[in-house]
């Protein structure tokens, strides 16, 4: 595929780039929540081990329909005042915030699947335009800079979402037991609060940074009026496979064996730790219920990690490669979450959550800083939108196989469910070492 030449474009200072990033501090918000609490909220409502995993599908499943066509739509959408990404950021909060509202208040399994849908496509709208909105707005000597910003903000936003609810049980006495079947107030109380600061960060960002206007304009509305024709969007969308850029292939298969280990780390860790450190495994059991407050704080650690980690790596980078970097963390990060088969102490759970928010920290930055360079400047939205379905597509494979697999392999000790995910992402780290990055071929 024949690559555009990137114009040079204006060097931002540290404050315009955290402007410009500053709404993913509020979207980390719903997908703290979402990932801390999800399945404890599955469980609470009835849902059994082996079914976690498929309940969980409706999130992949949305970015898989959602994320390209909001690419496409993003990349075709000019307005003098609004720009190009910033209307998607809005929309996708205004919706994320209503579900995030709505998503503790679930009082059925199917309830709570059809809300996580909703949550999850929203804010994947608000989402895939912020890693274009780097491509668009920082040269290509910056966008590493660039992304690292949003890796910090997103660390910073899942600490503080993360710790929400035992915030709440621990310090201001509100109850974290379900009565009735029903998602405990702690767990409802903070997803109010993260429906309050996702929007409010990503008005900031969409109120207090510019977009820069296509190069052509009458060339870019020319070009937009052919892509309003039905027929002609569906077959840019679905063509674009076939011309993907190599690096886009290669990453492809390290995003495939990182993420199946992110979803068994999001989706079993308070499973796994509530039988091998609580000792239970009834969703109802006050143990249960402690043990989705500490994950909380095991997220808040690994996140917190990963916000501290988003500024040495660029350093790490340009010292070694951005792929060596890459693999290294991604190496680390598995071997940590597979070491917790073998930890039965809550406080020791957090030294390896200190390598997966290494791991976590590159997972957000260096991918996004390797595709970046890449691809063409005018399609940008489109192929960060299509990036994402080798983030999707692990999801819905883990989604359907890890439970048969906790159940009929593992006897449902969800922990082991997790060393899989540590085997998975060290894969994904020998596989990192072969991707081609087009910057270290330019001497950048």
């Amino acid at each position: 595929m024949e690559m555009q030449t990137h114009t040079l474009k204006p060097r931002l200072s540290f404050w315009q780039l955290w402007n410009m990033s500053f709404g993913f501090f509020g979207i980390q918000f719903g997908f703290a929540l979402q990932n801390v609490n999800t399945s404890r909220i599955f469980a609470t409502l009835g849902t059994s081990m082996d079914d976690l995993a498929l309940c969980w599908l409706a999130a992949p499943v949305t970015g898989l329909l959602v994320q390209p066509v909001i690419g496409y739509l993003s990349d075709n959408t000019w307005h003098p005042t609004w720009g190009r990404r910033r209307p998607f950021f809005f929309l996708g909060a205004v919706l994320a915030a209503t579900a995030l509202f709505l998503m503790p208040n679930s009082m059925t399994v199917w309830m709570a699947v059809a809300v996580l849908w909703l949550m999850d496509a929203s804010i994947n709208v608000s989402m895939e335009p912020f890693r274009a909105f780097v491509g668009d707005k920082l040269d290509t000597s910056q966008q590493t800079a660039g992304f690292a910003m949003q890796t910090f903000l997103i660390g910073c936003g899942a600490v503080i979402a993360s710790l929400l609810p035992i915030v709440f049980t621990n310090y201001l006495g509100v109850s974290n037991v379900p009565v009735g079947g029903a998602v405990p107030d702690s767990v409802r109380y903070a997803f109010y609060v993260g429906g309050a600061a996702f929007i409010l960060a990503v008005t900031w960002t969409v109120f207090s940074s510019t977009e820069l206007p296509p190069a052509d304009l009458d060339r870019f509305q020319a070009q937009r009026k052919h892509s309003r024709n039905f027929g002609v969007a569906l077959r840019e969308i679905i063509g674009g496979f076939a011309h993907m850029p190599k690096t886009m292939v290669q990453l492809a298969f390290v995003q495939f064996f990182t993420w199946v280990a992110l979803f068994a780390l999001w989706i079993y860790t308070g499973a796994a730790i509530s039988d091998n450190v609580y000792g239970t495994t009834d969703p109802l059991s006050a143990g249960y219920q402690e043990a989705g407050n500490w994950v909380g704080v095991m997220f808040a650690m690994y996140n917190g990690v990963s916000a501290l980690a988003a500024f040495v790596l660029p350093v790490l980078a340009r010292a070694t490669s951005r792929k060596a970097c890459h693999a290294v963390c991604l190496a680390i990060g598995g071997l940590s979450l597979a070491s917790m088969f073998f930890i039965h102490d809550k406080y020791a759970l957090m030294l390896p959550m200190i390598g997966v928010g290494l791991a976590w920290a590159s997972v957000l930055t260096m991918p996004y800083a390797i595709l970046a360079a890449a691809l063409p400047a005018n399609r940008m939205g489109y192929y960060m939108g299509l990036f994402n379905f080798f983030v999707v597509i692990p999801q819905v494979v883990s989604g359907l196989v890890l439970g048969w697999f906790t159940k009929h392999l593992f006897g449902n000790h969800a922990v082991f469910t997790l060393v899989l995910g540590g085997a998975s992402m060290v894969i994904a780290a020998v596989l990192a070492l072969f991707v081609t990055d087009r910057t270290e071929r330019a001497g950048r």
